[in-house]
């Protein structure tokens, strides 16, 4: 592209260092690579595709409204209603039985409201944490003796910062799961089905903070509240916050989401395997059948019942609880998240979540049947609240467009600041030319915070001398319109995100309408039942 193709030529624009100490001025096109694969993922077809997962979402739950109207149909459960059937088998067992009383305590409710709250402040926290830590790896691997370190120290810290947020998912992912259930009991639902959709609002929330609160820094605050040469905002007052790469930060999203999203598929389904395997086999060895008597005395052993060897083996498989399919249900929730909020920035995460459902749909076969006793079956007519919470996932696109992705800030520079706008136009289209320095402020030497060893001199470059008038009256007027999507406006940066999701939302209304919930086979069977009913 015309932008990367710049800052590969950019050779003599020198940067201000990316740390306080032991960190040397560079140039621009010394990135050709990063902006050549952030031109891979950012670029005009991210928009278009963002639209069509748009779309693709909407289908996709409206076609499973359709499905599930199906089998709840066939299963003659479409207008099943649990409290009644639980009256029913009450009253059968005792015809004195008075109904359980429907209760609401507001304190309870402002105790739990509190400990949820306390629980997300606990993530936000963690994320917090992870920041912390990228800004100080990127300081000390700045000061590796290895060369390949400090030249990498970035993307190093964000790899590395990738990793440890994999390793906080899966310890909290256990921590939140007991918190979850700890607050439902503490609510104390009237129903199975009451408790099961207040854990999975709770434990869907806290997963989310959990999986996704790096990610939004990441795509929404990196390199937007870091200050700029002169008066950089520092953690603790020592450690530079890091920044964006000059090509943008979507591409520091890209590698976080791969690095998750792998680690998930590859180290989380083998530990998914390997913990029941393991359990099964000691259970097998504890509960290992001693050999009969008259087999020990050299007699014939007798025919054993099928159906009593049956039972015995699956008795010795591992337990099974009510949740046991929760946690597949909430994997697919949260495999879904990643496949729609943030795919702006990652359009190899429907392909990767393809191939791993199609590897795992065989892994659960083998757990199911060999390491798990059998599920006792039990009514439903949906997935509950789970149902629910993919239809909040589909409008994050937009904020990644508008904020994340350089495509708004190249549009507003394109028709409002570039040569042919400003200048006369030759009539070729030649919109983008000169973005990469419009993006760049010049500076002062000594607001890069220069260190003070003298292996470390500046190079001799208009760039970095000390700013003319003109210059820093240009300083002043950047840093007033200063907003989070540089060179764009206020009016741009909410009219952006405003206008995707208002596109989104129309087509979602329109494949509602056009894609109807129920198939016709479904309410033609119900008029009939209806119609013999009344005859």
């Amino acid at each position: 592209s015309l932008c990367s193709k710049e800052i590969c030529e950019a050779k003599d624009t020198i940067m201000c260092p990316l740390c306080d100490q032991q960190c040397p001025f560079w140039r621009l096109s010394d990135t050709c690579t990063y902006a050549r694969v952030t031109h891979v993922i950012d670029n005009e077809g991210t928009v278009v595709f963002a639209i069509f997962m748009a779309i693709w979402a909407t289908v996709f739950l409206e076609l499973w409204k359709r499905q599930r109207a199906r089998v709840v149909t066939n299963w003659d459960l479409y207008r099943w209603d649990e409290e009644e059937e639980e009256l029913a088998l009450e009253l059968i067992n005792n015809l004195q039985h008075e109904p359980r009383q429907y209760q609401h305590s507001y304190f309870r409710s402002t105790i739990i409201l509190l400990l949820v709250l306390l629980m997300i402040a606990v993530l936000v926290g963690i994320a917090h944490a992870l920041v912390i830590y990228r800004v100080v790896a990127t300081a000390l691997f700045t000061q590796s003796s290895s060369k390949f370190l400090r030249e990498k120290a970035n993307t190093a810290a964000v790899v590395t910062g990738a990793v440890l947020h994999y390793i906080t998912i899966v310890i909290m992912s256990k921590v939140n799961r007991r918190v979850a259930l700890f607050l439902c009991e503490l609510e104390k639902p009237r129903t199975f089905s009451q408790h099961e959709s207040t854990f999975t609002v709770k434990i869907f929330t806290f997963q989310f903070f959990t999986n996704f609160s790096s990610l939004i820094y990441i795509a929404f605050f990196l390199g937007r509240i870091n200050g700029h040469p002169g008066n950089y905002v520092r953690v603790a007052g020592k450690w530079r916050l890091e920044e964006c790469h000059p090509s943008g930060c979507i591409t520091d999203l890209f590698i976080q989401m791969a690095i998750i999203m792998l680690l998930k598929q590859t180290i989380s389904n083998v530990i998914e395997y390997l913990n029941p395997w393991i359990r099964h086999q000691l259970r097998r060895k504890r509960l290992q059948r001693p050999k009969k008597r008259n087999l020990m005395l050299g007699e014939e052993e007798e025919a054993e019942d099928p159906c009593k060897s049956q039972w015995l083996s699956n008795y010795e498989l591992n337990e099974v609880n009510i949740f046991s399919l929760f946690d597949e249900f909430l994997e697919m929730v949260i495999q879904y998240s990643f496949t729609t909020i943030f795919v702006a920035a990652f359009p190899l995460a429907p392909l990767l979540a393809f191939f791993n459902n199609l590897f795992e749909i065989h892994l659960d076969a083998i757990k199911m049947m060999r390491l798990h006793r059998r599920i006792v079956p039990r009514k439903a007519n949906d997935i509950g609240e789970t149902g629910n919470c993919w239809c909040q996932e589909c409008c994050g696109n937009g904020l990644v467009i508008a904020i994340t992705s350089d495509f708004i800030p190249m549009l507003v520079y394109k028709y409002t600041y570039s040569p042919c706008v400003t200048e006369n136009s030759t009539g070729v289209d030649q919109g983008g030319e000169g973005e990469p320095q419009h993006g760049l402020s010049l500076g002062a030497e000594q607001e890069a915070a220069i260190p003070a060893q003298p292996h470390y001199q500046p190079p001799e470059n208009p760039h970095t001398r000390e700013p003319t008038e003109k210059q820093a009256a240009a300083r002043q007027a950047r840093q007033h319109s200063e907003t989070l999507v540089a060179g764009a406006g206020p009016g741009e940066l909410l009219t952006a995100p405003r206008s995707v999701q208002h596109v989104v939302l129309c087509v979602k209304l329109i494949a509602a309408w056009y894609i109807p919930d129920t198939p016709l086979s479904v309410k033609n069977t119900f008029l009939g039942r209806k119609h013999s009913d009344l005859r």
